[in-house]
């Protein structure tokens, strides 16, 4: 009896958890509508979670994957700094933590309820800004091959103090010399003003929520969400049949055709624990395709959502029976002062590829073929305007239906920019923007299809592209065929999948997005695409 009794109410239980993940969708939904730049405020590139003292996650909003895990090494670095209740830092370091120089973390100290002059928990977010600096506008060059030719690097540093009151102070100094750094310093000044603004909002309502639970059962509900998460996890892994099981794949490295680099993958289950290590993997590469150790960390934690458990609370207790082992130096696991921009938006989504494929075996009716593989990344500009955009393709096909059309996969979950928005904000013209038919592999299930877009610059400006499966196509499952790779053009010429090159305006760059691979062999397949 005694035992039952201290067990928690599991209806007070649920409001936690549902509480929880309402107050980081509501940062979610504040920093979107306060932001400037149509990359935050169109595309949603942007992702909020709450972290406890210590720097445990205890709650993420359902934003963009490749921050799933990272965030928790940023706010460990500013737990490390010592930071006081209400102070506000911000960061983009990847090797204290972030993902890549764009995307800029800031983390607020929130004041204790019982105790103001404790911290208790952080509110914390991400956004992807459109330039930070570097050698090419919008800070994501092709051809980067160390961390400061991508832009301005800021470690753990105080932006910005606000209080109980609703006084916020900046750091001027400090944002000035941000915003120094820049191109389009106005844009990037209100959305790090919108980033500021979604974690004071988080800290307004977490401390509202510890007193309408009351601090102490709060935070017991809180500790057993976390608990609740590891144990589905563990659950998960325990049905799955101990065993060794191994992949690898290939990601398009430098040059035209590019250097094959090799990721491998071996994941050992044993009871309720899982080792992923990366063993194997190709040496880094003197190109930008290194990931930091925390984006690897994202991919493997995405994959084995998305295969495991996808809708277990996100808190640190997914993480907990899950070990990641990853040599250093190799491409999963970048050392300073490694170039790492594609390694966050390319690699992670090959890292994700080879855990889907090691365990497909023993995924049952969540395993799928290879989508796209890609975020086709495209970014223009000049010293007056950064255009960045994430395209969509082909999903895998599963047992259960084909693959979707013309969406991001993988690690990436934003949206497009709305045509509309991005003729009025842009010198930019969209001439095309379709599905591209019949590029899903052929098989009992299709893959998803790719996209077409074609957009045409009005003023002289750079163009960087960081693409992949245009060598290596998606490959399909249980004989199910590939998708087609896809293409870069500029005024119809190709072009390799990463390059940086200038335009004139009047070019035209049109992106064929890859198809994903098909589910089962098909009798009279017609063709064998890629």
């Amino acid at each position: 009896m005694d035992s039952c009794s201290s067990l928690p109410n599991p209806i007070r239980l649920q409001v936690m958890a549902n509480a929880l993940a309402g107050i980081a969708e509501e940062m979610g939904a504040r920093l979107i509508r306060g932001s400037y730049s149509a990359n935050i405020k169109e595309r949603r590139d942007c992702s909020t979670a709450l972290f406890d003292a210590q720097g445990a996650c205890i709650a993420q909003a359902a934003h963009i994957p490749v921050h799933l895990g990272a965030l928790s090494q940023a706010v460990q670095a500013v737990v490390a700094a010592g930071p006081q209740p209400g102070e506000v830092f911000v960061l983009n370091d990847p090797y204290q933590g972030g993902s890549h120089l764009p995307d800029i973390t800031v983390v607020a100290a929130i004041p204790g309820l019982r105790d103001p002059s404790q911290v208790c928990a952080y509110a914390v977010n991400r956004a992807h800004h459109a330039d930070v600096g570097g050698m090419r506008p919008g800070s994501m060059p092709a051809d980067s091959s160390e961390i400061w030719q991508e832009g301005l690097v800021i470690p753990p540093v105080r932006l910005a103090r606000f209080s109980l009151e609703g006084e916020l102070r900046w750091q001027e100094d400090l944002l000035r010399f941000i915003l120094a750094n820049v191109r389009n310093p106005e844009q990037r000044r209100g959305d790090l003003q919108a980033q500021v603004g979604a974690n004071v909002v988080g800290a307004s309502r977490f401390r509202q929520l510890l007193a309408r639970f009351g601090e102490e059962e709060a935070w017991q509900l809180i500790a057993e969400v976390i608990a609740y998460s590891r144990r589905r996890m563990q659950a998960q892994i325990r049905a799955l049949p101990d065993g060794i099981y191994r992949a690898a794949d290939w990601l398009e490295g430098e040059g035209d055709p590019p250097k094959p680099l090799r990721i491998q993958v071996q994941i050992e289950v044993q009871g309720e624990r899982l080792r992923v290590d990366f063993s194997g993997t190709a040496p880094a590469t003197a190109g930008n395709l290194n990931a930091p150790l925390a984006v690897t960390r994202s991919a493997v934690l995405f994959a084995l959502r998305c295969l495991l458990d996808p809708t277990a609370p996100s808190n640190a207790g997914l993480e907990e029976p899950i070990e990641i082992v990853a040599p250093p130096g190799c491409l999963v696991n970048a050392q300073f002062p490694a170039a790492v921009v594609a390694g966050n938006v390319e690699t992670s989504q090959r890292i994700a590829d080879v855990v889907f494929k090691a365990l497909a075996p023993v995924a049952g009716s969540r395993s799928m073929a290879q989508g796209q593989g890609t975020m086709n990344n495209c970014v223009l500009g000049n010293r007056h305007f950064t255009y960045y955009e994430t395209l969509g393709g082909g999903q895998g096909a599963s047992r259960q239906r084909p693959g979707l059309d013309g969406v991001h996969v993988g690690l990436s979950n934003t949206l497009n920019t709305p045509i509309e928005a991005l003729e009025l904000e842009y010198p930019l013209r969209v001439l095309r923007y379709e599905l591209r038919q019949d590029s899903g592999g052929i098989g009992q299930q299709r893959g998803g299809w790719g996209l077409i877009r074609s957009l045409q610059v009005l003023q002289d400006c750079t163009l960087s592209l960081l693409t992949d499966r245009r060598y290596y196509a998606p490959q399909g499952e249980e004989g199910g065929g590939a998708g087609q790779v896809g293409i870069n053009l500029v005024n119809g010429e190709p072009l390799p999948s990463k390059i940086s090159r200038p335009l004139k305006a009047g070019d035209v760059v049109t992106l064929y997005t890859p198809g994903g691979g098909a589910w089962g062999s098909s009798e009279g397949q017609a063709r064998e695409v890629g």
